[in-house]
């Protein structure tokens, strides 16, 4: 594969030319808006250059124990990584490995099922990327009984014929937002917890659903060994259905805290089938602009998970969305990559790169209001995916599937063995 970054001065025949790959092909593969091109634009030039491996230098790592293990060549690995001495490998380097062998990752998207018959081209298109859909149609009342939001039965239907692992996807969601009143009197309620359960297995057993994600956010810090509590009982239950548990991101424990305090990594790990930490929104709407996915942030929430987490239960978060804020007030919207990156090309805008964060940003004017996008493309996706292979994790969510990103289906196709 090939990411171009545009230059001043490019056009789409000179990228077709020098990568031997014809327009039409580039314009579809980025469903580029009308055929335009601006400075810092990422494109995907699909090609048939070796996927790329990513590894950290542990003790005993050498160029050529590397080259037989990704089955490379070292000097393969020399072209690939500029500036490396093959004889001075140091602890802790990041190198690529350009390698036949392709990293492998379980993947889950979630799908809100509002309009679901517009989204089966798109779902049919990606399917084979996902090894799990979390339909999120489903809340519970204030005694723990489950109830239905949103129809799911075409987006079920279609999920089982595409052979994509169907999970019921339960939030405490009331009124349209998350209500920490709401989870905080069923968890501590052994009685609740129980109708919880039994209404979540009657569900995924009428449904035909292939195991339950759990999104609860804004538990009650008191609430936190009742919610560990409930995981166990909940798996107990399930069985061999799957338990797929979604908590925030955090680099330490704070367990007084209303947002992350009754997260018990730990206990969740040990009693999940899957853990996936929300590294997303570390820039939120009418926050400070900020990315929304910052690699480095990304990176330490790694490193705090994994270290109470097994790497192959945990999946970190990437976002199919960015942010558009005016900078005056910090009023924010949100749009899909695609949309992020064609709001870029209609307003003529050149977008820049954080290289620290690994993120594109850029601004535009409407009107007399300045305003700034911070969003992701395929540069930055690539990068954080590397961060699945260095760490040797389970794999990834992404949030949500109806945004269009059309480059990352793309990529994954020619980069990854999805399990």
């Amino acid at each position: 594969m090939a990411i171009h970054i545009v230059k001043q001065g490019d056009s789409l025949w000179s990228i077709s030319q020098t990568y031997q790959v014809s327009i039409p092909t580039i314009i579809n593969t980025n469903q580029l808006n009308m055929n335009f091109i601006i400075p810092g634009l990422a494109l995907y030039i699909p090609d048939n250059r070796l996927p790329i491996r990513s590894v950290i230098i542990s003790n005993g790592d050498t160029l050529s124990k590397l080259a037989r293990k990704y089955y490379t060549t070292v000097n393969l690995i020399l072209l690939a990584n500029p500036g490396i001495h093959p004889n001075k490998l140091m602890i802790g380097q990041k190198i690529t490995i350009p390698s036949p062998i392709k990293p492998s990752m379980t993947t889950l998207g979630f799908f809100v099922p509002y309009s679901t018959e517009a989204f089966l081209p798109q779902f049919n298109q990606m399917a084979n990327n996902l090894t799990y859909l979390a339909v999120v149609s489903y809340s519970l009342t204030n005694e723990g009984y489950v109830y239905q939001l949103l129809n799911d039965t075409q987006i079920l239907a279609t999920s089982k014929n595409l052979n994509v692992i169907p999970l019921l996807m339960i939030r405490n969601f009331l009124n349209e937002e998350f209500s920490s009143e709401l989870i905080g009197q069923v968890l501590e309620n052994p009685f609740y917890r129980q109708n919880l359960i039994n209404s979540l297995l009657n569900f995924i057993n009428e449904k035909g659903y292939g195991g339950v994600s759990i999104d609860f956010e804004f538990i009650p810090p008191a609430r936190r060994n009742d919610f560990n509590l409930f995981l166990n009982e909940l798996k107990n239950a399930l069985g061999q259905y799957i338990l797929h548990v979604n908590v925030h991101a955090k680099t330490e424990d704070i367990p007084t805290n209303r947002i992350i305090g009754a997260y018990d990594y730990e206990a969740i790990g040990e009693a999940a089938d899957m853990v996936a930490v929300m590294t997303i929104d570390y820039g939120y709407p009418t926050g400070p602009p900020n990315p929304v996915s910052p690699i480095g942030w990304m990176e330490e929430v790694i490193k705090y998970s994994t270290s109470l987490i097994e790497p192959q239960k945990l999946q970190i978060a990437l976002p199919l969305y960015g942010y558009d804020w005016r900078i005056s007030d910090n009023k924010t919207r949100a749009f899909s990559l695609l949309g992020a990156q064609n709001l870029a090309i209609t307003s003529g805008s050149i977008i820049r790169y954080d290289q620290q964060a690994a993120t594109p940003w850029y601004t535009y004017w409407n009107g007399t209001e300045e305003h700034i996008v911070w969003f992701d493309d395929i540069r930055s996706f690539s990068e954080k995916y590397k961060l699945i292979d260095q760490y040797n994790l389970l794999g990834t969510t992404y949030w949500q599937l109806s945004l269009a990103f059309p480059q990352n289906w793309a990529y994954m196709d020619s980069q990854f063995t999805i399990l």
